[in-house]
């Protein structure tokens, strides 16, 4: 891809290096300047193919949207003709619908200004619902979507041979059931109750826990609540051990205390977020689909 640049951000140069890579080309950092008021300044290089590909995650999206918005029409000002975003995680996807009269429907209006920037999308795991298809949320750009659950799978079967893949809760199925299919590991899904943002009851599948090694999937980690009701159930049931994969560590707060004060041992995640649990990278998958 000598004819294209890449484009990232410090926060993510690891994974634009490795991407780098793998597409066979140098990333090229945007700079950042932050002004005393909070206003963003970003620096780009002076000249740019006509083929771009720029590498933002949306994991603390409100300032990563706003940087979007600066740098992708000044790609287009230094040469750009064709850009496509990078974002191996995409934020305000579980805002589907309106669940209360006068609510905002956030995938819709993110996926509106996301099509507006550019002109294609790769992402991985995004969280989706009620919506069959990416292209859908982000009209007239080609979409990308990849799962990193068989990667993530194959890490946990190298080190749990005979492992109970369990997603933590139903919209879990699609992630742990690819895993479970890709590795050959067996395979459940509980059921939860959301009764707040950091309130969740889990119901456990009915099956023998006695000496279990448990992984517990998920596309996403963000307070870990859910992850620590599961595995308090999973132990208090009998399970040998306890552990975490997930695609997306957001891990905000004190979740990761949370979850090792819960029993739970190893903590595996993607990349796809910086993140100090990250053990598989997604470079590849990424660079396959460019």
């Amino acid at each position: 891809m000598s004819d294209s640049a890449l484009l990232a951000f410090d926060d993510e140069w690891h994974l634009a290096s490795s991407l780098g890579v793998h597409m066979g080309i140098e990333p090229r950092p945007i700079e950042r300047h932050r002004f005393p008021d909070g206003e963003l300044k970003l620096r780009l290089p002076e000249r740019l193919p006509h083929r771009v590909v720029l590498l933002r995650g949306l994991h603390q999206p409100n300032e990563k949207l706003v940087e979007l918005m600066l740098a992708a029409p000044a790609a287009r000002e230094l040469g750009a003709r064709h850009i496509t975003l990078v974002c191996p995680y995409l934020a305000y996807m579980r805002q589907d619908i309106a669940f209360r009269p006068g609510e905002a429907v956030s995938q819709r209006h993110i996926g509106a200004l996301l099509a507006h920037l550019v002109d294609g999308v790769v992402t991985i795991d995004p969280h989706l619902h009620r919506i069959a298809s990416l292209d859908t949320v982000i009209p007239g750009v080609r979409c990308t979507a990849l799962s990193a659950a068989e990667v993530l799978g194959e890490w946990v079967a190298a080190r749990r041979t005979d492992a109970l893949l369990l997603g933590p809760d139903e919209e879990s199925q699609q992630w742990v059931a690819r895993a479970a299919l890709a590795t050959g590991l067996d395979h459940a899904v509980c059921r939860k109750q959301r009764l707040g943002d950091r309130d969740v009851r889990i119901v456990l599948p009915d099956l023998d826990w006695a000496g279990r090694q448990v992984v517990l999937m998920d596309d996403v980690a963000s307070t870990g609540r859910t992850l620590v009701e599961a595995a308090q159930a999973c132990l208090g049931a009998g399970a040998h051990s306890v552990d975490v994969a997930v695609t997306h560590a957001l891990f905000v707060g004190d979740a990761q205390s949370q979850l090792r004060a819960a029993g739970i041992g190893e903590i595996w995640s993607t990349d796809a977020v910086p993140h100090d649990t990250a053990v598989v990278s997604v470079a590849p998958l990424l660079a396959a689909a460019l």
